[in-house]
This record gives C-alpha cells, sequence and structure tokens, in this order.
C-alpha cells in the first residue's frame, strides 16, 4: 500500500465527547496547536541559522513550514515536500496570503521526497513517517540530500495502549512506535543523538503521546 504523507482522519460527529478527534493540520487549527506542538523546541532541535536550507517532509498545509520560513529567512530555503497535489495547492495559497516566498513546494514520489543533493542543513518529519512504506529507500534519498553533519528530526505518536502491538498494528492506526523508528534509522547509517519518550502528550488532541527521535548524519 503506498504511503500518503497525510493521516486519513476518521470523521466522527460533533459531539463533546468526540471533539479531540479534530483535524489539528488544517490552517485554521495551527493556533491551538501551538499550545501543545512544542513547535519552537523542534527548531531548536533542528541548529538552523539565517540562510540555511530544511526540508519539512509532509508538509500538510504548512504549519511547520510557514515557521521555518521565518526561522532561515529570505537568504535561506525551505523544501515542503508533500505526496497529494491538492494539499499543495492549499500550501500555496497560504504562502501567497502571507507573502513567503523562501518555499520550494515539492511533489514528492512515494520512495522520494525529491530534494537537492548535499544541500540540507535539516529535514523534518512531523507525524509523517509512520504513513511511509518505502523506508529504506526514503531514509537513503533523506540522507543523500543532507550536507555532511545534517540533521533529521523525527516525532511521531503512538497510544499508550498500543505501544506493544507490531508495526503494521500501529502502522493501521497510522501510529508508529519509537522502536520501529530506531532500527530503522541504525540500519540507514544515522547517528542518534536524543531520544525522548513520551516528548508531547496529546491525549486531550488526539487521544497519544509523541515521541521525538534526533539523529545525524
Amino acid at each position: 500500500m503506498k504511503w500518503s504523507f497525510f493521516l486519513v482522519l476518521l470523521s466522527f460527529s460533533q459531539s463533546p465527547a468526540q471533539d479531540i478527534w479534530k483535524d489539528v493540520y488544517s490552517e485554521s487549527a495551527w493556533a491551538s496547536r501551538d499550545h501543545w506542538q512544542k513547535s519552537q523546541d523542534l527548531i531548536n532541535e533542528l541548529g538552523l541559522h539565517r540562510g540555511g536550507q530544511v526540508a519539512d517532509i509532509g508538509c500538510h498545509e504548512g504549519y511547520m513550514t510557514v515557521k521555518l520560513s521565518a526561522v532561515v529567512g529570505h537568504s535561506g530555503k525551505v523544501y515542503a515536500v508533500d505526496t497529494e497535489q491538492k494539499k499543495l495547492d492549499r500550501l500555496k495559497m497560504v504562502l501567497e496570503k502571507r507573502g513567503i516566498t523562501n518555499v520550494v513546494p515539492i511533489k514528492g514520489q512515494y520512495d522520494n521526497p525529491l530534494l537537492p543533493a548535499n544541500s540540507l542543513n535539516a529535514v523534518i518529519i512531523l507525524d509523517t513517517y509512520h504513513e511511509m512504506v518505502e523506508h529504506e529507500s526514503m531514509l537513503r534519498h533523506i540522507k543523500m540530500a543532507l550536507k555532511p553533519g545534517g540533521w533529521l528530526i523525527l516525532c511521531e505518536a503512538i497510544a499508550d495502549s498500543r505501544r506493544a502491538s507490531t508495526r503494521q498494528d500501529q502502522e493501521r492506526k497510522h501510529e508508529l512506535g519509537i522502536q520501529y523508528a530506531l532500527e530503522d534509522v541504525k540500519k540507514a547509517g544515522f547517528t542518534i543523538v536524543r531520544q525522548l519518550d513520551p516528548y508531547i502528550d496529546r491525549t486531550e488532541e488526539k487521544g497519544d503521546k509523541m515521541w521525538l527521535l534526533v539523529v545525524k548524519k
């Protein structure tokens, strides 16, 4: 099954008990997302600077893309990668509305984000790695795109009740435990710098907790 950079969000009624399953990825939810996502902490982990180049793989409508754009400035560049054109179209509308010109939208492939080789200071994959199937190929291409010493951040969610489940069962629920990501990045030859589990408690927003994995080329 091909992977998508987007979570498949189930439709629920609007009763208060089910409001926690709201879409936290659309632009309209960004303000509330700021209260729990620790976006600035994630950006700090990337070690970016003015003029830097970074990729946001699984950019959705641009939540992290917009923030990264401000960090690297006009002399920097953000590659916003997704596989669904409709999401990239929404991203382009967001960028135009905000007057952002240092972002390059990319329609990636299922096994390749199509990033320029040896050009990136950092890559972030936020709540998207669990959707990928071709892990080995994706990590290989990401590693090729990073400069020596470049950083890769993975931040994913898993419900406590499914931590012991198989990878396949977790991915069916659009989740992933950190142990599976650790296996992948070690196999890809990355150096593990930091791992935090749990990192973000978003039980009220999505019914799970997020972990953080920081690795280096």
